[in-house]
């Protein structure tokens, strides 16, 4: 369960907090750590999931908690709460956000194609104390998602939706899209892959690793570069 599946960009006078990763605006995307790109997968009917995140973005470093629960058959909703400092410019600007999302799986398979969409809601809280400035933005996000299982634990993932952002009175909207793939080294261990981004900026690529370490808790990290920055970060998901 994570926030959006790609970075978003606050403008703040000069300078631009960047949260990478999905840490503070939309919903929380309901995919596995330490990917971004969601799964066309949910939580059985009653099962609950708690996931953290220490995460690094340029110069903004956050911290997630995030809450899953499988509500009804198919469909799982999520709860989030992070925060983020961008130390760009002195002093730096802190960001507080809360999410909460849905997602519907109707066509679930465990080999083969499974089909869904996902609707999210974030509210963050902007202080840019270098430009004496404080806001609140609010994003609403959709993504159509489809996941594709091979009998050799190979999976394929892919998303495709859109965001409006509104701040300032102002709101943007932006297509978003996402491509991941993901690797069984070993029973435990699984290596990730992906791509993703929205419309007017270019992709992010990221690399991670997923172990269980017993059944229903996993660890995971990932790297990645994109947009002339790198990222990354750890985190832990504990299902049960």
């Amino acid at each position: 369960m994570r926030f959006i599946p790609s970075p978003f960009f606050v403008i703040l006078g000069k300078s631009v907090v960047t949260v990478a990763t999905g840490l503070l605006l939309a919903g929380p995307v309901l995919a596995e750590g330490p990917m971004a790109t969601d799964d066309a997968g949910t939580l059985d009917q009653g099962g609950m999931k708690v996931e953290g995140v220490l995460s690094r973005d340029d110069e903004t470093r956050g911290s997630e908690l995030v809450l899953g629960y499988g509500l009804i058959e198919n469909v799982e909703v999520g709860l989030a709460f992070s925060r983020a400092t961008d130390r760009t410019d002195d002093p730096s600007a802190k960001l507080r956000g809360t999410g909460f999302s849905v997602k519907w799986v109707p066509y679930q398979n465990d080999t083969g194609w499974s089909l869904g969409a996902s609707f999210g809601y974030g509210h963050t809280r902007v202080n840019d104390r270098f430009n004496a400035d404080k806001f609140t933005e609010k994003e609403y996000s959709l993504a159509g998602l489809a996941t594709y299982r091979l009998e050799n634990g190979q999976v394929l993932h892919m998303n495709l939706g859109a965001t409006r952002v509104k701040d300032h009175g102002d709101s943007n909207t932006n297509g978003t899209w996402g491509i991941g793939y993901e690797f069984p080294l070993m029973d435990a261990l699984q290596l990730t892959v992906e791509t993703y981004g929205e419309e007017h900026s270019g992709p992010d690529k990221a690399i991670g690793l997923r172990y269980e370490i017993f059944e229903g808790f996993k660890v995971s990290g990932a790297v990645g570069r994109g947009n002339d920055r790198s990222f990354g970060q750890v985190g832990f998901a504990w299902e049960f």
